[in-house]
Parts: structure tokens; C-alpha cells; sequence
């Protein structure tokens, strides 16, 4: 049980807690100290130019990509998801590292929404703003999360180098899709996407080197190869 302690600790807790402390520290490098410095000073103009290109049809488009990445959403398919590789798979494993990964995006989103206060960009917002800080994007950073997790639990799955880029290329498409949504809606800038990806694609490398690492053994120690556990001395 000690053991176990300390693997989630070293390779869960402190990660993630270097993850929210990185975050925070760009939110307030981008909301104070280089707030007036290119290129976040260009900002607005993009989302002001994103704005002036609104049609009914990319309406409709930015709506179905916002929609997969809403909080209702990211949840109905995460628990869909999980349920599926269980029944596949037969393990615990992959299903544990795609619910750790969203988990874990979704903590570090929050907390550092608290911590860092950014109005939305000054353009009309086509959706109810939540009552949280523009930086950074939960819905972007949701979807990374998610739909990258899912494309690295098929990538390893399957054997072909084909249906590997076609998987990759798929599911990349949706968090693509949802930044480019979130500012052409009006509810983010460009910095807050970006910042983003780093947290939902750090969070699934984390989770991926504590969950899918084979190599790891919670509440035991792993031994080399061919060796054995020494035996105490008989007094």
C-alpha cells in the first residue's frame, strides 16, 4: 500500500501539480507581464477578423465541433468510451488511463481559472460565457484530452501504419476543430487554445507513463529481468 502511495504520488500528483503550476505561470505571463508585448497584442485583431467572416454555414459547422467538446459531452463519451475498451480489451488498464487523462485536464483547467481572471475577446460571443476566466479554453483542453487519448489507445491497438495516421488524422481533426471553433465563436483568444494543448496533451503523456507503461508496478517494486527477490539471512 506504501508502495502504491508513492508510484501515485511521484507519477501522478507531482506531474499534474508541475502541469497547474506551468499553466498558472503562463496565465499571468500572457495576462500581465506580456499583455501589451507582440504577439498578444494582435490578439483581438484576430478574433475581430474570425468574427467579421461569420456565415450560417461555419455557424453551424463551430456549433457541432463546440458541442463535442461541451462539458455534457466530453463525459457521455468518455464514460462510453471506457466501457467499450473494457469490454475490448478485457483490462483496466486503457480505460483507466482515458478517465485519468480528462480527470486530470478538467483539475488543472479549473484551478487555474481561479487563479488567473482574463475577460472573453471583445468581439460578440455566440455562446453563454461560463463563469470562468478565458484562459485557457476547457473545451480545447477537454478535447485534447479525450480525443487524443483515444487515438493513442487505437494507434496501439492495431499494427498497421496506416490505420495508425488514419486514426491520428481523425481524431486530431476534433480538438483542432474545437479551437478553431472556441475563437471563431467569440470565447477565446488565440493564447488561450494554445495553452490548451499543453495541458490537455501533457496530461495524457503523464497519464500514459504512469497507466499504459507496463514497466510500472503499483504497491510492488520491479525487478531487472531474470533476477529474484533476495532471500534474508537465516541468524
Amino acid at each position: 500500500m506504501t508502495e502504491t502511495v508513492v508510484q501515485i504520488v511521484r507519477r501522478v500528483l507531482l506531474p499534474v501539480s508541475l502541469l497547474l503550476g506551468v499553466m498558472v505561470l503562463l496565465g499571468v505571463l500572457v495576462t500581465r507581464v506580456f499583455a501589451r508585448t507582440w504577439p498578444f497584442t494582435v490578439e483581438d485583431a484576430v478574433n475581430r477578423e474570425l468574427a467579421g467572416d461569420r456565415t450560417a454555414g461555419w455557424n453551424n459547422v463551430s456549433l457541432v465541433f463546440s458541442t463535442m467538446a461541451s462539458t455534457q459531452m466530453i463525459i457521455v463519451v468518455t464514460v462510453l468510451a471506457a466501457l467499450t475498451l473494457r469490454l475490448w480489451l478485457k483490462r483496466w488498464r486503457e480505460p483507466l488511463f482515458l478517465c485519468a487523462a480528462v480527470i486530470a485536464q478538467a483539475l488543472v483547467f479549473l484551478l487555474t481559472t481561479l487563479a488567473i481572471d482574463r475577460r472573453r475577446p471583445a468581439v460578440e460571443h455566440m455562446d453563454v460565457s461560463p463563469p470562468t476566466s478565458s484562459f485557457p479554453s476547457g473545451h480545447t483542453s477537454a478535447a485534447v484530452a479525450l480525443y487524443v487519448g483515444i487515438a493513442v489507445l487505437l494507434a496501439l491497438q492495431t499494427r498497421s501504419t496506416g490505420a495508425r495516421v488514419a486514426w491520428w488524422t481523425l481524431l486530431l481533426v476534433v480538438p483542432l476543430g474545437v479551437a478553431l471553433t472556441r475563437m471563431y465563436r467569440g470565447m477565446h483568444h488565440p493564447s488561450d487554445v494554445l495553452a490548451s494543448f499543453l495541458n490537455g496533451g501533457t496530461c495524457v503523456v503523464i497519464m500514459a507513463r504512469s497507466v499504459l507503461d507496463r514497466g510500472v508496478r503499483w504497491g510492488r517494486t520491479k525487478l531487472p529481468a531474470g533476477s529474484r527477490r533476495p532471500v534474508p539471512a537465516r541468524s
